[in-house]
Parts: structure tokens; C-alpha cells; sequence
């Protein structure tokens, strides 16, 4: 859809009264920061209707302000009701978007290029009229993502930029609106559509293993990212960026010992789907995936404390394993991922895996890692636990998933947060990793080598 056809369908109003006004006509002003920018609305009704693709926006040349780099949105609000809501985001300068819907569950998602979020976190509202939560952050190289969910059928009215006038900054604007399941049904994105432009392949983002180099390569996965905060455990802090911290610490005692590849599934805060990150595993040969996250529990839930480590199993081995496998395997919904078209190449895996010594490897690690980290804090009261984590699947390769402590527990965030524990964790980390490959069978692949000379 065109922007000319975008802006005939602003309304009486007109896109002059629309800035002025800024919200939902007869609507009050509603600070939405943070949070509230995260999610905007859809190719939806009679705009969607017209055109079967994503809607996009781009800045005429001219109207771009001399500021260089990445289009800064600065601020936003939500107003309106459970029939109209509309967002309004300002921005530095005008920039492309894309917008479409994706069901189950029902959310709209715009993506944005080249832009970083200067939202005052102060200034954050959870919900409004349609809007029952929203998020957002980097989703890949150069294209930031807003994911709005809502709870019931919505379409877009309007979808437009205004260039900056009248000392007011460049705004994007976006109407929606309740509609009813069909209607939204036949506008909802194809998977191809929602991926937009070509993506970069996994072996371009990360590196490909030299054949030359016979070094066995781990794959630390720092868990979520980007648009996909992870838990907060009602804290200022956020696992994305915990975990983060823990890899790039691990990456770099790894990688003193010169005795293996070390690769991260993400280095930045970026979004990495999990079918992808499990793709890095497997495209280079890696001979152990360490999938790195923070816990947390609902305030009615109790409490608890300590690290775990699992390992895949078809049946979770208790309950709190079950609804840890499910809120992780949850991370490509929060991001807006479109599942529909995603390949079944893991069906079946499961009972692969017990025929192959992956599993008794991972398990091996598993026990190896426990004893290590039971010197560095707290460890859960049963730290070996298993289930169906879609991050685990890698059939071939050696994989576990490590849970520091619970972000819900003031004891376990204090430590979550230190310089000095962080390198104790990582440290006894490592000292695992290297015990592992150590008593490995002789000949197996990816079998630690010495270290280089001078290491």
C-alpha cells in the first residue's frame, strides 16, 4: 500500500488535526514510553483489504532531517478504547515500517528500520483500550520490532508518518481498531511476509568453522534478546541482559586457554530466534551448546533459589521443569515470530537422541557442570532436571541448558549482579568444559586437543 493511499484513509481529521491532536479524537493523552512504543498495530480493514502486503513507509529524501545514524524514538502515547486505540510514536526523523498481523495468538507487529529506542522507562503503561501488553527491541542487524498483543480480532485504520513541523518532531501514527476473527484471519501476514527481506544466513552472522582448524567449537547461547527481555523477576534488571554478561565472561576464559572455537549465538542484544540458534550449533559442528538463562517465580508461587542445569527429555522430570520448557519455548511468540511454516526437521528427534550418545553426553556434562557450580553459590535443591526445550534439539550435539538462579530471589539476583560472582560462575563453568572434553573417549570428534603452544 502506497503512503498517498495511506493518507486518504486519515479521515475528516486529516493528518494537520491528527498532529495537533497527537491521540484518539476526544481521547486524553496517555504517556506510553518503554514499553507503550513497543507495539503498534496491523495491515488490517479497509487498508489491508486494498493490498495484500505489508504496509510500508518511506521517508521522502527531502523531509529527512542532517541528523546521521540510526532514527531515534524519542517518546509515545496510547489513548483511546476497547474500539479504537490509537499510538502515536515520536521520532527524529522519518522512517520506514512495515506492519502486518499474526494469530495465535493474535498480535500485530511492526517493524522499523534502523532505530533505537530513547524512551524514559519512568514512563511506562502496561495497557490501553486494544493494547493489552506490548514490548520491543532489536530484532535483527539494522530492524528494530514492536510487538503489540491484543486480545481479541484488530485491524489497522491508519497507518502514517508526519514529517516534522511547527517545532514538533516527526510522528508515526497507527489507528487500530476492533474488527471480528474472519476479517482478521484474511489479512493475517504469510510467514514469508512477516521475515521480509531476505535474512542473513546463520554462517554469515557467526562465523563457519575453518576446516583446517580441529579445535571442538562450543556454542554459549545467551537466552533472549532484543525485542525478548526474558524475566525481570519484578526487578530493574533484565535476564537478556544477565546472561549476556555470564557468556561474554565465559567466551573470554574459553578462549584464554586456546583450546577450543568458541562461538555466541548472540554477542549484542539482538533477537535470535531458537530454531536459529540451534542452526549454529549444527552448521558448525559444535561439539557442546550451553544455553544460559535466569529463572524467576510468580509471587504466589513460593520460593526458590539456586542454579539448575537440564538436559532434553521428552517427559519434563517434574512440574517446575514442565512450565520452565514452556515459558523458554514461548520466546519466538514474544518476538513476533511467525511459526506457521516452521520446518518439522526436529520431529522425531527425541527418539533419535536416545539411540545416539548425544543424550548420555549431555548428561555426563550436565553432572560435570553441578559439581563445579556448587562452589560458586547457591544450587537449586534438585539442579538436575530435564524437558522438552525446542533450544536443546540438536541431535548431534552435546547440549544443556543452564538456569544461574531465579531473578525472583533477592539472594540469587545479588548474586546475578556481581562482578566477583560472574567470574567465580564462569570460572567454574569453564573448569567443567574442560573436564568434559578431558575424559571424553579418544577418538570421538571434537576430542580436546592441547593447547597451543605459548597458551
Amino acid at each position: 500500500m502506497s503512503a498517498r493511499a495511506l493518507r486518504a484513509g486519515a479521515g475528516l481529521s486529516g493528518p494537520r488535526n491528527d498532529r495537533l491532536a497527537g491521540l484518539v479524537p476526544g481521547a486524553a493523552f496517555c504517556r506510553v514510553s518503554l514499553a507503550a512504543l513497543a507495539f503498534l498495530f496491523t495491515v488490517g480493514t479497509a487498508a489491508a483489504q486494498q493490498a495484500d502486503q505489508p504496509v510500508r513507509i518511506a521517508a521522502r529524501p527531502e523531509a529527512v532531517a542532517a541528523e546521521t545514524g540510526p532514527v531515534r524514538a524519542l517518546d509515545a502515547r496510547l489513548a483511546g478504547d476497547e474500539q479504537r486505540t490509537r499510538l502515536v510514536i515520536d521520532l527524529s526523523r522519518k522512517v520506514e515500517f512495515r506492519a502486518f498481523t499474526l494469530t495465535n495468538p493474535y498480535r500485530v507487529i511492526v517493524d522499523l528500520s534502523d532505530v533505537t529506542f530513547t524512551f524514559e522507562p519512568a514512563k511506562v503503561q502496561t495497557k490501553r483500550g486494544l493494547v493489552s501488553t506490548y514490548r520491543y527491541g532489536v530484532f535483527a542487524p539494522g530492524k528494530a520490532r514492536m510487538v503489540l498483543d491484543v486480545a481479541e480480532p484488530v485491524a489497522i485504520d491508519k497507518a502514517f508518518v508526519l514529517d516534522p513541523a511547527e517545532d514538533q518532531p516527526a510522528r508515526l501514527v497507527l489507528d487500530l481498531v476492533k474488527t471480528d476473527a474472519a476479517s482478521f484471519a484474511s489479512n493475517v501476514a504469510t510467514a514469508a511476509e512477516a521475515r521480509g527481506a531476505p535474512t542473513t544466513t546463520v554462517a554469515a552472522l557467526h562465523g563457519a568453522v575453518p576446516d583446517t582448524d580441529a579445535r571442538p567449537v562450543i556454542v554459549l547461547d545467551p537466552g533472549h534478546g532484543g525485542v525478548d527481555s526474558g524475566t525481570t523477576g519484578a526487578s530493574a534488571y533484565a535476564e537478556k541482559n544477565i546472561v549476556l554478561d555470564v557468556a561474554l565472561a565465559l567466551r573470554t576464559k574459553l578462549e584464554q586457554g586456546g583450546r577450543y572455537r568458541v562461538l555466541l549465538t548472540r554477542s549484542t542484544d539482538t533477537f535470535v530466534a531458537l530454531g536459529e540458534r540451534v542452526k549454529i550449533a549444527r552448521t558448525n559442528r559444535a561439539a557442546l551448546f550451553v544455553s544460559i538463562h535466569a529463572d524467576a517465580l510468580a509471587s504466589n508461587d513460593g520460593q526458590a533459589r539456586g542454579a539448575s542445569v537440564y538436559t532434553l527429555s521428552e517427559t519434563a522430570s517434574d512440574s517446575e521443569a514442565a512450565r520452565l520448557a514452556e515459558v523458554e519455548n514461548k520466546a519466538d511468540l514474544i518476538a513476533g515470530v511467525d511459526l506457521s511454516e516452521e520446518s518439522d526437521e526436529v520431529a522425531g528427534i527425541l527418539f533419535d537422541l536416545a539411540q545416539r550418545e548425544t543424550k548420555n553426553f549431555s548428561a555426563t556434562f550436565a553432572r560435570t557442570l553441578v559439581g563445579a557450580m556448587k562452589a560458586t553459590g547457591k544450587i537449586h535443591k534438585s539442579p538436575l532436571k530435564s524437558a522438552g526445550f525446542r533450544v536443546l534439539k540438536a541431535h548431534d550435539v552435546p547440549s544443556v541448558l543452564v538456569e544461574l538462579g531465579y531473578m525472583s530471589s533477592r539472594e540469587d539476583l545479588k548474586l546475578m549482579t556481581s562482578d566477583a560472582w560472574r567470574d567465580k560462575v564462569t570460572g567454574a563453568m569453564s573448569d567443567a568444559i574442560d573436564n568434559f572434553f578431558a575424559t571424553r573417549t579418544a577418538g570421538i570428534t571434537g576430542s580436546i586437543p592441547a593447547a597451543p603452544a605459548g597458551k
